[in-house]
């Protein structure tokens, strides 16, 4: 459609501008909010599994139901949000979220906290269908690399300080405080945000067209190089959550017996992920996402090996590499889908979101029989044949039709 005589006469933001400062700050907030509700249960899992008396993978469904409930909710709430509008939804999405992460700390039954779980999860996917879309309308596209960097900084810090949150409160306290904790933080990042988000002015409304939607969603698996970035990001996924989601059993026990606290203080070196994200795109213009996607996924399994000692140095910089190399994947493959996908007219970028947190879910889950069977050995043997699984699918890519676009 064409622009409104109103979006004509406004001006995208530019980086330096009053209003590029609110949609950062904004943005970040709600990316903050978004990863630190959604994977803060993952330091809780043995609190919970001792509290309802549940195994590993059981617990797990406290994860497992959250990103479960994204990924079902991303691809109809992307188009919802065309009818509704960008920041209707994300504002609505950020305190419906949050209310629900308060409310999960008076859950009388493990039942009632993955309900809970799985509708927080389906609130956030308005978030994570919009945010993309809002920043591309509304920044100048000479800043728009600006803008998403800070949105996925937030994300990344988010992801990092969930962990952190619930581990310290849950050290000094209990699961049902730290859940509250950290729904009392989506809150206040709920309200930074509604105060700071500059309203739509290039937002054209569009009638649901659920036939279309379903066409374009369909016709991105009949593209045989889409297919594989989708299944690297499942499997990727799937090994990143079953890492953070069980490491956290391994190093409470022994020969290790470390406080909550302590190993919540480890997943600092989540941070190393978002710096690596960064390096990726740099070295993607030098090498190209044919060389740099078997590059990370070869770092990500060397990182799985070295995690396998029960040293814990060795261990923690194993899990550095092993998060360094998902993030620099994650970034090359997620960053591959989007130019193939508007060459080819299909919605490629949701699709690979769906099947992403797919893999949180079940990758995550299924991780936990491997943990219960096996231990850690179990562990690594599973997730490494998901990160070999990338490396071969990253080097058939090479061979695939337009599989060097930029």
């Amino acid at each position: 459609m064409a622009e409104t005589t109103t979006q004509r006469a406004a001006i995208r933001h530019l980086r330096g501008t009053p209003g590029f400062r609110r949609i950062t700050l904004a943005l970040f907030a709600s990316g903050l909010a978004t990863f630190t509700t959604l994977y803060c249960v993952q330091a809780l899992l043995p609190a919970l599994s001792t509290q309802f008396g549940l195994t590993p993978a059981e617990s797990s469904l406290a994860v497992a139901l959250g990103t479960g409930g994204l990924a079902v909710g991303v691809i109809p709430l992307t188009a919802l949000s065309g009818v509704v509008g960008r920041t209707p939804m994300m504002t609505a999405s950020l305190f419906a979220a949050a209310l629900l992460g308060v409310a999960q700390a008076i859950s009388p039954s493990f039942a009632v906290l993955l309900v809970l779980r799985a509708l927080q999860g389906l609130a956030l996917a308005g978030l994570q269908a919009t945010a993309m879309s809002y920043l591309a309308e509304e920044i100048d596209r000479r800043s728009l690399g600006s803008a998403m960097g800070l949105y996925i900084a937030g994300n990344g810090i988010g992801g990092m300080a969930g962990r952190i949150i619930a581990s310290v409160v849950l050290d000094v306290s209990n699961w049902r405080w730290a859940l509250a904790v950290v729904g009392c933080v989506a809150l206040l990042c709920a309200i930074v945000f509604r105060v700071s988000i500059v309203p739509s002015a290039f937002f054209t409304p569009s009638p649901p067209r659920l036939r279309h939607l379903a066409g374009a969603v369909g016709r991105s698996f009949t593209d045989h190089g889409l297919v594989r970035l989708f299944a690297c990001g499942f499997l990727l996924m799937g090994c990143f959550v079953t890492v953070y989601n069980y490491l956290g059993f391994r190093l409470l026990s022994p020969p290790f017996g470390l406080s909550a606290a302590v190993v919540g203080m480890i997943f600092v070196v989540y941070l190393a992920g978002s710096v690596s994200s960064t390096v990726a795109g740099r070295l993607v213009d030098l090498l190209g996402r044919p060389r740099m996607l078997p590059a990370a996924a070869a770092v990500t399994l060397a990182g799985i090996a070295l995690m396998v000692p029960s040293n814990l140095v060795v261990v923690v910089i194993g899990l550095v590499a092993t998060t360094v190399g998902f993030f620099a994947a994650h970034s090359v493959a997620s960053g591959w889908v989007g130019p193939r996908a508007a060459t080819l007219q299909v919605q490629g970028p949701a699709v690979y979101l769906f099947c992403y947190y797919l893999g949180s879910s079940v990758g995550g889950s299924v991780g936990g029989i491997a943990y219960g069977a096996g231990g850690w050995n179990g562990v690594s043997l599973y997730i490494g044949a998901f990160i070999v699984a990338v490396l071969i699918l990253s080097l058939t890519l090479r061979k695939l039709p337009q599989a060097k676009l930029r």
